[in-house]
C-alpha cells in the first residue's frame, strides 16, 4: 500500500467512468479547479483482466491493467482536506473485496466521510434542470441531504462500485453518501455535463468547498443546446409521416448517430451502455493534424496551469479521445517537487 500523507479531517470522493461521463467529469473538474496532486496508485492485483491492447503507428503497445489513482487537496481553511479516488474501470469480479481494500486505505488516511458520484438516467429532456438524487449510510446523512434539497432515493439500488463502496464504508463504520446527477436516458452514451454541474453544486454546499463552476456551466449550456437541437430534429423526423398522412420515412433518413464505442461496464443506476463521447473524428479514423495541434497546445497550457486542465478534458470529450489520452492527462496532476 502507498505512503500515507498527513491530512486534516479528510473526506473521500470516489469516481469511475459511467453513463454520460457524469461522475468522471465531476471528479476531473475537482482535480483541475482545486489543483489537486496525485499521491498514490492502488495496485489491484489480478482483479482486472486485459481485454485489448493499444496500437500506435502500427506498433502494439505493452498490455496494462486499468489504473486506480489517489489525488489530494489541502484545505487552506483547515476544515476538511479532500482525497479523490479515480478508477479507470470497475473490476468484473471481486467488487466487494476491492472496495474493502480501498476503504481500508481511506481509514488509514483518517477519512471521516466517503462520497461517490453517479448518474441517474430518466426520461428528462436536455433543457430541463438536472435533479440530484441522493442516499446516505445513516438517517442523519439522509436528513442532511434533505436540507440540501437533494431528492432522496427512497427505494431501489445503486449498481457498481458507486454503491458497493458505500456499503463497504458503512460496514467499516464510516459515514457516506452518494450524489446521483439526473441525465436523459436517450443520451446515455453522450457526455452530459449538466448532471456533473448539479452534483458539484450539491457537493460544494455539503462540504463548504469554494469552487468556480463557471467553466462547467458554460459546457453544460453548450451541450444542452446541441442535444436539444438533435432531439428536435429526431422528433420532427418521426412526426412528419403522420402529419403528411401518406408515405413512409426514407430508411436512409433520420437522426445523427451518437452511439460511440460501447464499453462493458456497470451502470451507476441501472442497466445501460456507456460511450466515450462525441465522435467528430470517427472511432477508427486517424486524428486530424489540426486536432492533434490543438490537443498539444492545451496540454502545454495545462502543464503550467492545472486550472486549464478541464478545458483540455472538454476538448478530448468533444473529439471522443479522452480514453486515448487518459494516462497523459492524469499525469498532469503528479507532484512536481
Amino acid at each position: 500500500m502507498p505512503d500515507i500523507p498527513k491530512l486534516t479531517h479528510p473526506w473521500f470522493v470516489a469516481v469511475w467512468p459511467g453513463m454520460g461521463h457524469v461522475a468522471l467529469n465531476a471528479g476531473v473538474y475537482l482535480l483541475a479547479k482545486l489543483g489537486m496532486t496525485a499521491v498514490a496508485e492502488f495496485e489491484s492485483g489480478e482483479l482486472f483482466d486485459v481485454t485489448q491492447v493499444e496500437v500506435k503507428d502500427g506498433v502494439i503497445q505493452p498490455a496494462r491493467r486499468p489504473r486506480n489513482r489517489f489525488f489530494v487537496w489541502t484545505d487552506p481553511d483547515k476544515r476538511h482536506d479532500l482525497v479523490v479516488f479515480l478508477g479507470e474501470a470497475q473490476p468484473p469480479v471481486g467488487k466487494f473485496p476491492f472496495c474493502r481494500q480501498v476503504i481500508e486505505y481511506a481509514r488509514e488516511l483518517g477519512v471521516e466521510r466517503v462520497i461517490t458520484f453517479a448518474a441517474m438516467a430518466t426520461d428528462m429532456r436536455p433543457e430541463h434542470p438536472s435533479r440530484v438524487f441522493g442516499a446516505a449510510t445513516d438517517e442523519d446523512g439522509v436528513a442532511e441531504l434533505r436540507r440540501l434539497d437533494v431528492t432522496i432515493l427512497e427505494e431501489g439500488h445503486i449498481g457498481g462500485l458507486n454503491g458497493v463502496l458505500l456499503g463497504a464504508a458503512a460496514a467499516s463504520g464510516l459515514r457516506g453518501n452518494c450524489f446521483l446527477g439526473e441525465m436523459p436516458q436517450v443520451f446515455a452514451q453522450v457526455p452530459f455535463p449538466k448532471a456533473s454541474l448539479a452534483i458539484l453544486e450539491a457537493f460544494t454546499m455539503l462540504t463548504g468547498v469554494e469552487l468556480d463552476l463557471d467553466e462547467l456551466a458554460e459546457q453544460a449550456r453548450a451541450v444542452e443546446e446541441q442535444l436539444g437541437e438533435l432531439l428536435a430534429r429526431v422528433e420532427d423526423q418521426y412526426e412528419r409521416p403522420s402529419e403528411e398522412g401518406e408515405g413512409e420515412a426514407d430508411e436512409d433518413e433520420g437522426g445523427e448517430d451518437f452511439s460511440g464505442d460501447e464499453e462493458e461496464a456497470e451502470s451507476e443506476s441501472g442497466p445501460a451502455h456507456e460511450g466515450i463521447g462525441y465522435r467528430y473524428e470517427g472511432p477508427d479514423e486517424p486524428v486530424s493534424q489540426t486536432s492533434v495541434q490543438r490537443i498539444e497546445e492545451l496540454f502545454s497550457r495545462a502543464a503550467t496551469d492545472r486550472t486549464k486542465a478541464f478545458e483540455l478534458k472538454r476538448e478530448l470529450d468533444r473529439l471522443g479521445l479522452f480514453k486515448r489520452y487518459e494516462d497523459r492527462f492524469l499525469d498532469l496532476f503528479k507532484h512536481t517537487d
